[in-house]
């Protein structure tokens, strides 16, 4: 099985924060403003244009350390940290408290975003050990576009295959029947999988496991 390209956001400056694992979702959007000058006595009124709004993007990441047995929060404050403020930025002046927090670029494979900052985080921890330390957590990560350029729309972030690849983080339970019933609607097109991602015994399918899941001809 080919090796799958790791997601990852890149820093103001150059550094890279990675992604755990590659995110299962990731959605894009964008908006222009338009207003109307309604009239008593008139019927609809001609729209006029009123600018563009800024891009967005939502990253829906997943941190799973329960192999190791370390804080999951070792990643997951890397992403809240993104949120602070730097003042090693260019452009910096303390006399006028104009101190902001870096911009950041979504980077997997020939996916790239526009240059943004991070607008919200919300994590979630699932999962603990005995002791109350935090294994496994979800985090809904929304960025805002931060200048003009780049893009917008979602590409194919294994582009040049003939057949484009999601990715699949396998939970406590389930089995291969149960993942292909989710994806295809089809519990019998498990052997998909499993050629796709050379398991030879569909049962002995680790939790926490990256599978790659083949997208069907016309989907």
């Amino acid at each position: 099985m080919a090796e799958l390209e790791k997601a990852f956001l890149e820093i103001e400056g150059g550094a890279r924060v990675p992604c755990l694992y590659n995110p299962e979702t990731v959605s894009f959007g964008r908006s222009n403003s338009w207003t109307s000058n309604p009239m008593p006595g008139r019927g609809v009124s001609r729209l006029q244009y009123t600018g563009a709004a800024s891009g967005w993007m939502r990253l829906d990441l997943a941190f799973d350390t329960t192999a190791t047995g370390t804080s999951v929060t070792a990643y997951t404050d890397k992403v809240l940290a993104l949120m602070d403020v730097d003042e090693s930025l260019p452009g910096f002046d303390a006399t006028t408290s104009n101190a902001r927090p870096p911009t950041v670029t979504f980077h997997w494979g020939d996916l790239h975003s526009f240059t943004a900052v991070v607008q919200d985080v919300r994590l979630s921890f699932t999962y603990f050990s005995s002791g109350g330390r935090p294994l496994r957590a979800d985090a809904q990560v929304d960025l805002l576009q931060f200048e003009p350029g780049g893009s917008y729309g979602p590409q194919n972030p294994t582009s040049g295959t003939p057949k484009p690849h999601r990715v699949h983080r396998v939970q406590p339970g389930e089995t291969l029947d149960r993942i292909s019933a989710r994806y295809y609607g089809d519990s019998t097109k498990w052997r998909l999988l499993a050629s796709a991602n050379g398991i030879e015994d569909p049962l002995a399918v680790r939790a926490g496991a990256l599978l790659s899941v083949p997208r069907l001809e016309g989907t």
